[in-house]
């Protein structure tokens, strides 16, 4: 047995139940996070085995996906049967007793954002959420996955999982990351170096000097983005900074437990002699704000740079992606990424849409306005930040520039609320996904940083924000 071990190699061992064999252990789930579509399902089939919830406490719920972000606070989705997905959602939620962040509550928002705001995902948890991008939550050092509606049924009436121990990796963020450049820009840059299946089945640890200085906010962008390179975990083991973030929030423990979570939790760091299955260094010393131009996360590169001309992978498939891709997106390797004309963009989701993005974005756009022809809408990620956006007066700068002041949700993620960005569109993004279709029917969306999406909405094309933050 080794003595040395990594984070993730302690969380997992601290959980595992009972080995099944062949590698497959049953994992105890600390916490259960449930939103209105794989929520809605995993409560019909509980109901269909006429099985109850196993631990009330445990679970938590809200409203994200489908419900509007334009028409004010209601039970309302312009997603076609998504009223029926929420009302069904609802009516589990209340029969089952689960604590719910409603549409009316003031603690609502999305899935990934709130559950590290109230302090329900805790350093050294395991955490599930039926969203692919549940890894965000490792930003306060959980062990967090996305899962389907039958495994959602599975935690439900047992709060157990069975899973196969994944290999270990280590990301350090090296250097000192220059001005003008953020969390998004490392993300992408890491992904475009490894690619979009570059962690297939690790736990990533994110190391290094700079995680070491980035807020939560920061950390939650990086993580949040780990699902984007196929890995299982993305987390930043606990240190001061996660402590100073988690004290006295909600759901958080107080007084003596406090003291003692706190050294446990500091406990779980990785031992220093301890090795990791693979390694990977970014200098963050030359990064430059990164922009995708495809149709991959990992088709990413500093805004300064052109289209490349090839694939930078040789096999037949990988080389028909890359072309289809500059088909989609009409670009041509070569082309310039500065100054290409776009009609939309959007800051918000669970990627980059807390206070601190949103303070990013408004240092570019105060004073200055969004060009003529161009859609741009800010939609909060939750309740709070909302709140707490408004008592800073960003909502005021937001509005004065031309950007549409929303509600929180999911919202143009993924046209999660019925809406989407106009057929064939350009649009510049702060998501973290840039599939074909994904904002609309043939929306081509570049995704970038919340200062670069702001930067880009004032000139009406792709622009880099470095100018407008000095």
């Amino acid at each position: 047995m080794k003595t040395a071990l990594t984070s993730a190699e302690k969380i997992w061992r601290e959980h595992v139940i009972a080995s099944l064999g062949d590698g497959v252990d049953l994992l105890h789930i600390d916490r259960h996070f449930l939103h209105e579509l794989s929520g809605a399902m995993s409560f019909k089939g509980l109901d269909a085995a006429n099985r109850r919830v196993f631990d009330r406490g445990l679970t938590f719920a809200t409203i994200d996906h489908v419900v509007d972000t334009y028409t004010g606070r209601g039970l309302t989705s312009s997603t076609p049967g998504g009223d029926g997905f929420l009302r069904a959602f609802v009516d589990g939620v209340q029969r089952h007793k689960v604590t719910f962040f409603g549409i009316e509550d003031a603690r609502q928002g999305i899935t990934h954002v709130i559950a590290a705001e109230q302090a329900i995902a805790l350093p050294g948890t395991t955490f599930v959420c039926g969203d692919s991008h549940t890894t965000t939550v490792g930003s306060v050092g959980a062990l967090a996955w996305g899962i389907g509606s039958t495994d959602g049924e599975q935690v439900l009436a047992t709060q157990t999982l069975t899973m196969s121990k994944p290999r270990t990796m280590r990301v350090r963020f090296d250097g000192v990351l220059p001005p003008g450049t953020s969390a998004k820009d490392m993300v992408l840059k890491l992904i475009s170096t490894i690619g979009a299946d570059g962690a297939t089945g690790y736990a990533v640890e994110f190391a290094g000097n700079v995680m070491r200085v980035l807020p939560i906010s920061a950390r939650a962008t990086i993580c949040n983005m780990a699902s984007e390179m196929s890995a299982r975990f993305g987390f930043v083991p606990c240190d001061d900074t996660t402590l100073d973030y988690l004290y006295g929030r909600p759901f958080a423990p107080s007084g003596a437990a406090w003291e003692s979570a706190a050294r446990y939790w500091r406990s779980l760091a990785s031992d220093d002699e301890a090795t990791f299955d693979a390694e990977v260094a970014i200098d963050c010393d030359d990064l430059e704000p990164f922009v995708t131009w495809g149709t991959s996360p990992e088709h990413a590169m500093p805004i300064s740079s052109v289209v490349p001309e090839e694939s930078r992978r040789l096999d037949a498939v990988a080389r028909a992606d890359f072309f289809r891709a500059l088909s989609y997106m009409d670009v041509t390797p070569g082309q310039r990424m500065v100054g290409l004309p776009i009609s939309g963009a959007f800051i918000g989701s669970c990627t980059n849409s807390r206070l601190d993005d949103l303070r990013e974005a408004a240092r570019v756009l105060r004073g200055r306005r969004v060009a003529d022809g161009v859609q741009a809408i800010c939609t909060p990620g939750s309740s709070a930040v909302k709140r707490d956006a408004e008592a800073e007066g960003l909502d005021a700068v937001f509005k004065a520039s031309g950007f549409e002041w929303r509600e929180p949700g999911c919202s143009l993620c993924m046209s999660a609320g019925g809406e989407s960005f106009l057929p064939g569109s350009r649009i510049v993004s702060s998501t973290n996904r840039n599939f074909e279709d994904r904002q609309g029917p043939g929306v081509r969306s570049h995704l970038a940083s919340p200062a670069t999406v702001a930067a880009s909405a004032i000139v009406g094309a792709l622009a880099d924000p470095r100018p407008y933050l000095q």
